[in-house]
């Protein structure tokens, strides 16, 4: 899954693709070097951001998507709002990211069924203003699965069907840097759910810290790339159904030295071995 933010605050990338002819023209370049899907997001989830309302999120996305289902390229729409999401499948859009799991909006899963289409269910507990107060846990592997258990019960009680549905341990979301490294070691255990998982480390904080220099200060956003593609493959290895990530080409090759290897899994506690999985196939592509 290629990364789109047609935002002018995200973390990362904020404002490279504000305007609609950049944004389009980068998701086509992301499908043309092997995303499955692009996610185009219009409101910045990163940690202490602030919220924008549906009319300009939904001004930002819609004419990118509009633009890129014309052109034959797969969307998915980044968005814990029903209005937004409902407007973006209308537009083109064939899957739903929801970083709230549906907490945010309980009109969501209404939209999904009437769609039809894939939800990605992320664990959440909080806006981006204040999740960084919500990163308390007991046992972050065993609460996260709990929790997201908890937000596929809801979803399947409203009408979504089982084979729509993915999840998301949301890293970085009320999560700190030490959470997420166990969420990545301890990846079968939410692999256990039954349900395809969307792994998303993409230039995340947590990575920035790993590469800090000997002063301290944290690797930017932009230098993170390599870093990314390990935990890409890690992923994909422990049997992520797929990643989200900025810079596909080189998630791509990765994989594609990952699938000529013989897609070796990774080996887990106790000699044990991973749910069967595999990246999201393109149209036409038979990996």
């Amino acid at each position: 899954m290629g990364v789109l933010n047609v935002t002018p605050d995200s973390f990362s990338d904020g404002g490279r693709y504000a305007d609609r002819e950049a944004a389009v023209r980068h998701g086509r370049r992301m499908y043309d070097e092997g995303a499955a899907l692009i996610d185009v997001g219009g409101e910045s989830t990163r940690p202490g951001a602030d919220r924008v309302d549906a009319a300009t999120e939904a001004a930002r996305v819609l004419p990118v998507i509009r633009e890129l289902a014309a052109l034959g390229v797969p969307v998915s729409i980044d968005t814990t709002r029903s209005v937004v999401a409902r407007a973006a499948l209308e537009a083109g859009a064939v899957m739903v990211n929801d970083v709230s799991g549906g907490l945010a909006d309980p009109d969501m899963a209404k939209v999904v069924v009437g769609a039809g289409c894939p939800w990605v269910l992320m664990h959440w507990r909080g806006h981006s203003r204040r999740m960084a107060d919500l990163a308390r846990y007991a046992d972050v592997v065993s609460d996260v699965k709990r929790e997201l258990g908890q937000r596929i019960d809801a979803a399947l009680a409203a009408g979504v069907a089982a084979e729509r549905i993915v999840v998301d341990p949301g890293l970085g979301f009320a999560k700190r840097a030490a959470d997420n490294w166990s969420l990545t070691v301890r990846l079968h255990e939410l692999l256990g759910l039954g349900f395809p998982l969307l792994f998303a480390a993409s230039r995340k904080s947590y990575l920035g810290a790993l590469l800090a220099g000997p002063d301290g200060v944290a690797r930017p956003p932009g230098e993170r790339s390599a870093a990314t593609i390990a935990t890409s493959v890690l992923a994909i290895a422990a049997g992520a159904w797929g990643v989200r990530v900025h810079d596909v080409r080189d998630t791509v090759d990765a994989l594609a030295v990952w699938q000529a290897s013989g897609r070796p899994r990774l080996a887990l506690p106790g000699g044990a071995s991973t749910v069967p999985g595999g990246t999201p196939a393109r149209p036409g592509d038979r990996r």
